[in-house]
């Protein structure tokens, strides 16, 4: 038990650091403008491409079967879609006006960044049962991809006048389920080879579902130009590199 203690630790600070330092650049800075935000969230979906296919299904396949993967892969898709439809929130555009309506935003991507920290929080927890390298890597990739989502968060709070400790505050907040997440991937994890099978396999349902519904659309929504898919192949490249260096 000590050592999923440790690994929800672990995991808890790749969420709070991730989301604080997107929260601590929008302090500093004040704004990103919509070219750059479309750039960061590029990146955060070629990441997490990188992560589901390079780390997540592989493994899922590896320590269990085919089955098992799928499985957890339609249910991780399925919970997500219905909490999205359940309980729709804003995505990362920033079209509307006024103060209160900014902070409303700010609070409900708070929202959503903190239920989909759950799941990559579980990809973190199960990775570390398969193996220390491969919770480190994701560990480290999770801490990039939440930054942009900080930013996101940051920006809309900043637009509502909230004061700098108040944003950072609250960026930090939306880490913190990934730390819940972490423990729960790894305490099922230990249960069966099937269960952490399940368990790979639903963070990247989760993930995937997030990627192309959110992620993407919300990359390419604010610009015209290529940074969008400029900014998706530096992420999978980068999430490549890692996953070279940290194997």
């Amino acid at each position: 038990m000590e050592n999923i203690y440790l690994i929800a630790v672990v995991g808890l600070f790749s969420g709070v650091i991730g989301t604080g330092l997107g929260g601590l650049s929008i302090v500093l800075f004040r704004r990103i403008n919509p070219s750059g935000l479309s750039i960061v969230l590029g990146i955060s979906a070629g990441i997490m491409t990188s992560i589901i296919f390079l780390d997540l299904i592989p493994e899922a396949k590896e320590v269990g079967t085919v089955f098992s993967s799928i499985l957890g892969i339609l249910m991780g898709v399925g919970l997500i879609g219905f909490l999205d439809l359940r309980f729709p929130h804003h995505h990362f555009s920033l079209t509307e006006n006024g103060d209160v309506r900014y902070l409303k935003m700010g609070l409900l991507l708070g929202i959503g960044i903190a239920l989909h920290n759950v799941p990559e929080g579980l990809a973190i927890g199960s990775g570390f049962i398969v193996s220390p390298a491969m919770g480190i890597r994701l560990s480290v990739l999770m801490a990039a991809h939440n930054i942009p989502e900080g930013l996101a968060m940051a920006t809309a709070l900043g637009l509502a006048g909230l004061r700098a400790r108040n944003i950072l505050f609250y960026t930090i907040l939306a880490g913190v389920p990934m730390g819940l997440g972490a423990f729960a991937g790894a305490f099922l994890g230990t249960i069966s080879d099937f269960a952490l099978s399940v368990s790979l396999g639903f963070a990247a349902g989760a993930m995937l579902y997030i990627v192309f519904d959110e992620l993407i659309p919300d990359a390419h929504v604010r610009v015209r130009g290529h940074q969008a898919i400029g900014g998706i192949v530096a992420g999978i490249l980068m999430g490549l590199i890692i996953n070279v260096l940290l194997h």
